[in-house]
């Protein structure tokens, strides 16, 4: 059995405990916000917090979150009201908006870590995320939105 704390509240997880927390997170929980995109880590769509931490569902067991503190796009405002998703907004960032639940969570980690991050800062951290609309200019303009606003 493994124990997740997910949104600040705790789940038990009895299956198989090697499945990537992403599966877990979509298909047991019922939190959809994380998406899968390659399975491989290398998207960032499936990104959630770990401890703080941004980091790609879709790489980690199960049994590695457990008991940590897991928040996933649903739990980072319940009213969708987190500073980057109202940059967010503002900016117009998502196009088809696949990959945004991932950007916005790997944005906010960023900008948890460091408040007033520079373009080099941002274009560094945010090099993992892929948008296949290519929407990074206004995604970029978004982080710096919410970090004049935090």
């Amino acid at each position: 059995m493994v124990v997740l704390h997910v949104n600040g509240q705790q789940y038990s997880y009895d299956g198989d405990p090697s499945v990537p927390l992403l599966w877990v997170l979509r298909d047991e929980l019922g939190l959809t916000g994380t998406k899968f995109g390659c399975g491989g880590g290398y998207c960032g769509a499936c990104t959630v917090h770990l401890n703080g931490v941004a980091v790609r569902s879709c790489q980690v067991k199960a049994e590695n979150a457990a008991d940590r503190q897991i928040v996933t796009i649903e739990g980072l405002d319940p009213h969708g009201e987190h500073v980057v998703q109202r940059a967010w907004r503002e900016a117009n960032a998502p196009q088809c908006g696949y990959c945004h639940a991932g950007q916005i969570m790997q944005a906010s980690a960023l900008l948890a870590a460091n408040p007033k991050p520079t373009e080099a800062d941002i274009h560094r951290v945010m090099a993992g995320n892929i948008c296949r609309c290519g929407c990074y200019q206004r995604i970029a303009e978004a982080i710096n939105l919410a970090a004049t606003e935090a």
